[in-house]
């Protein structure tokens, strides 16, 4: 899971470069409406005010004349048939209305106990106590002009939002290159220089996944060139090193010739770490998965490689085969254990291994004085030492760490180092899927 991933919805959300596009854009949008909107209706209103509703009195005066007193139900009826008006009558003789069961909003008054220019409608109050109201009607519409504001409010609103998913959809589709130039840099990050980044449109960020590519293609030619020189100096290095080592076999024994054997030892551990770092870092990890005896193999590492020392052990029962290369862990164990036994100068080092669901665990354990704070996130660096006169004293060419995290890498799991309090704890997680997903990608050294 990318770091991307891991991080919470609205951090992310705050973070992506699109979503404050599309969020800028809403605001402007909504402040250019809202002001619109504020402007127009301020003009509407008090151009109302002072022009149209004097005229539309003396309109309403006028046919308030022609329906008469008491109202004249057909000479209503007329005028609601010739003109686009509908008309309403209540009082104490006359009840009718031109459009029976049209709602007729309330008029609301304001501060003054004037009606209200919003909601302003002209009504008409006869001398025998009738009530004549008057209103538009809508002749594509059975609903009173009155709601229009309310429908043109609705309409407006789902413009905006068609809007604001148009632009959206804009945004990522401008900005998609850089996803591409994302993913292609975590890509070459974790050294995966197979799929160079696919340049989407002929522009700047086109411009610019191009030159990341050109980059990429720089540092991989770099890197290869530097792998095939130490694997080439390695392996040259392997013939007069056997060559020395079968002369060094003829010298009288003594003190001379034990310490001869024993750098020609470390000399030839050193070529085997950085053939087996270069291999397992190349992006192909040569595995050969099989099934094991985890545990067996734990005892086989003791009894053999390291000599017989003393080693505690806290082994978990009937633990099923798991699926590794034999070989590989084989190797980590021993430099796991043998960084243990080195700093471990009162109590002999333990190994452990237990089952969790899916996942298997084994633990190494020193209890020697542990190492700093600041130095745990550097012991997998290659060539990393924290102590550099003792680690030559008692053979230690800091690549032992690096090769074990990148073992366990190639198998899909992970090594976990910290201080103990007293000493230092390794423990190696190997996940049951990812093992065995790495079978078929297999490849021989």
């Amino acid at each position: 899971m990318t770091p991307n991933a891991r991080m919470p919805t609205t951090r992310r959300w705050r973070r992506s470069l699109g979503a404050r596009l599309v969020g800028l854009f809403v605001l402007l949008a909504l402040g250019m409406i809202v002001t619109f909107m504020i402007g127009m209706q301020s003009a509407l209103r008090f151009g109302w005010q002072d022009y149209a509703r004097p005229l539309v009195a003396d309109y309403v005066d006028t046919l308030t004349a022609q329906i008469g007193t008491p109202p004249d139900v057909a000479r209503a009826q007329a005028l609601a048939a010739r003109l686009p008006l509908r008309i309403r009558i209540e009082g104490p003789v006359v009840n009718w209305s031109s459009q029976p069961g049209t709602r007729w909003p309330a008029p609301r008054d304001d501060d003054r106990g004037h009606p209200h220019p919003d909601t302003w409608r002209p009504v008409r109050t006869l001398s025998d106590g009738h009530r004549i109201t008057f209103g538009l009607v809508n002749p594509l519409r059975d609903d009173a002009p009155e709601d229009r504001p309310r429908l043109i409010g609705w309409a407006t609103l789902a413009t905006l939002l068609l809007l604001t998913a148009l632009a959206y959809a804009a945004v990522r589709r401008l900005l998609r290159p850089l996803a591409d130039i994302r993913a292609g840099a975590l890509r070459y990050g974790a050294g995966d220089f197979t799929r160079p980044i696919a340049p989407r449109r002929n522009d700047e960020l086109g411009e610019l996944a191009a030159q990341i590519n050109r980059m990429a293609d720089g540092l991989h030619g770099m890197l290869d060139a530097k792998r095939a020189l130490l694997l080439a100096i390695s392996h040259e290095l392997r013939s007069p090193l056997t060559r020395a080592r079968l002369n060094a076999e003829l010298v009288e024994e003594g003190a001379a010739r034990d310490g001869l054997l024993r750098d020609l030892a470390e000399m030839r551990d050193l070529i085997h770490d950085l053939l087996e770092s270069e291999r397992l870092a190349a992006g192909h990890a040569a595995l050969h998965i099989e099934m094991t005896d985890v545990n067996a193999l734990i005892h086989e590492v003791i009894e053999t490689a390291l000599g017989g020392r003393p080693v505690e052990t806290a082994l978990a029962p009937m633990l099923p085969p798991w699926p590794l290369d034999r070989t590989r862990i084989r190797l980590l164990l021993r430099n796991l254990l043998d960084n243990a036994l080195r700093h471990s100068a009162r109590r002999p080092p333990g190994i452990a291994t237990r089952l969790e669901g899916d996942t298997l665990r084994i633990v190494v354990r020193d209890h020697g004085p542990g190492v700093s704070e600041a130095e745990l996130a550097h012991l997998t660096e290659a060539f990393y030492r924290t102590d550099a006169a003792r680690s030559r004293s008692t053979g230690g060419v800091g690549l032992g760490l690096h090769l074990c995290a990148l073992i366990a890498q190639a198998h899909g799991g992970a090594l976990a180092l910290r201080n103990a309090d007293p000493g230092f704890e390794a423990t190696l997680t190997l996940p049951h899927r990812a093992a065995a997903g790495a079978a078929p990608a297999a490849t021989s050294a």
